[in-house]
């Protein structure tokens, strides 16, 4: 790929939008599975609501399967060996099956007590072991579609895992009411379907493999130079749930209109991040194949371009929901006490996007570059030094949400200055595979 087409708004594109639809396809899912099961009862949607949380943070820490991959398959892309860069994608899903059945095995001997823990003795934790049982059958799946998405990344195909991943997921929508309701099966129908959707995903992305001739044996010096990868990026990620649990929690010890303002705004932020996430993996795989291709001075410029782009999306994001802001929040609840504690929350939440703009894009060009070590070291250092800090500062003075959310925006602020010198840097251009 020459320069001039890296440079390209509609070459972004090209990757960024199907990126999108797979990063947008499971939280879609999820909320249909949330509607189906919402009308057997507030149990089993606790349930579900209980078991769902568990099996994602399970799973979320395990990202580096996809970003990892990435990395290191659009570096051998770049440099003209794609049959290498698809054999990065057999050794990751080699290792997803591994620690998904590590993850099987854990998962079904702690699932209740880690129910009982989030829930007490209760009919709701009860209902949350029984789902997360069955929904752990796919975690080995799971996996291997992080591990798909990753070397597909690498060699610039996206348009194929978001196939794979929306069949898998339509399949599941269909199936799941019917399990749930003239079969009979409840909140366990609910679990087959999540599990039968990720099966459909997996045999997909393993069809892909076998039809690129890449179904290797495990070469075991591959997978552990991923996993090097992967401690940085699962260290990174544990920093994002400790944080963010940690909102929750303060927000729950300061009222109950406060838990439910910090949900309406946080799952708007969550929304906006998928959005601005599509440019940085476009990000992590143009930057990798320039890299790999030994053009550095091509990568500098497609960094900042694409940095460039990220900036004006979140302005527009930023614009939009400020608009938005008598209309929207009146959408998710009706209840007077929530809706005064949403303003200083939501604009904090729409002055972050432009900031979050810059974040997103340039951490995916770092992530391109496999630079992790020092994405790990920052973002831990920015969650311990800025946000958790003010998170219960803002508890301990009874800021309320105005104190976690500043916390929020001082961690985007913290995390915009590193990346930003770094990109700056000639630290992450390192040339060849």
């Amino acid at each position: 790929m020459s320069a001039a087409q890296t440079l390209s708004p509609a070459a972004i594109a090209r990757l960024a939008l199907p990126a999108l639809g797979v990063l947008a396809a499971e939280p879609l899912y999820v909320l249909i599975d949330t509607a189906v099961v919402g009308h057997l009862g507030a149990v089993p949607l606790a349930g579900l609501a209980l078991g769902g949380t568990v099996l994602s943070v399970m799973t979320s820490q395990l990202t580096f399967l996809s970003y990892g991959t990435t990395a290191r398959s659009a570096r051998l892309f770049g440099a003209g060996r794609r049959r290498e860069a698809v054999g990065e994608g057999t050794q990751a899903t080699w290792l997803a099956i591994a620690v998904g059945l590590a993850v099987l095995l854990l998962g079904e001997i702690f699932a209740a007590p880690i129910a009982r823990l989030l829930a007490g003795e209760s009919a709701a934790a009860e209902a949350a072991a029984r789902w997360l049982r069955i929904a752990l059958l796919g975690a080995p799946a799971i996996l291997v579609t992080l591990a798909g998405n990753g070397w597909m990344r690498g060699v610039q195909d996206t348009l194929r895992p978001f196939r794979y991943v929306l069949a898998g997921n339509l399949l599941s929508a269909i199936v799941c009411p019917i399990l749930v309701y003239p079969m009979g099966l409840g909140l366990e129908g609910s679990a087959i379907a999540n599990v039968l959707a990720q099966y459909v995903a997996a045999a997909l992305f393993l069809r892909a493999l076998f039809v690129d001739g890449a179904l290797d044996r495990p070469e075991w010096r591959i997978m552990a130079a991923q996993m090097v990868m992967g401690r940085d990026l699962i260290l990174r990620s544990l920093s994002f749930q400790v944080c963010f649990l940690s909102a929750a929690a303060v927000a729950a010890r300061s009222s109950a209109a406060a838990v439910g303002a910090h949900q309406i705004v946080y799952q708007l932020w969550v929304l906006l991040s998928l959005v601005l996430d599509s440019l940085a993996i476009a990000a992590q795989a143009l930057i990798g194949a320039e890299l790999g291709a030994n053009r550095r001075e091509s990568a500098q410029r497609v960094a900042w371009q694409i940095m460039r782009y990220s900036l004006s999306l979140g302005v527009l994001l930023a614009g939009v929901f400020a608009a938005l802001a008598p209309i929207l929040p009146r959408l998710f609840t009706s209840d007077p006490a929530v809706l005064a504690q949403i303003p200083p929350a939501w604009w904090l939440f729409v002055a972050q996007q432009p900031i979050a703009g810059v974040v997103f894009a340039l951490d995916g060009v770092l992530l391109g570059a496999g630079d992790t070590a020092y994405l790990r070291t920052t973002t831990l250092a920015c969650a311990l030094g800025a946000f958790l800090p003010l998170i219960w500062l803002s508890w301990a003075f009874d800021c309320g949400l105005a104190g976690i959310w500043v916390g929020l925006t001082m961690f985007l602020v913290t995390r915009m200055c590193a990346v930003v010198l770094r990109t700056r840097s000639t630290a992450w251009v390192m040339g060849g595979v």
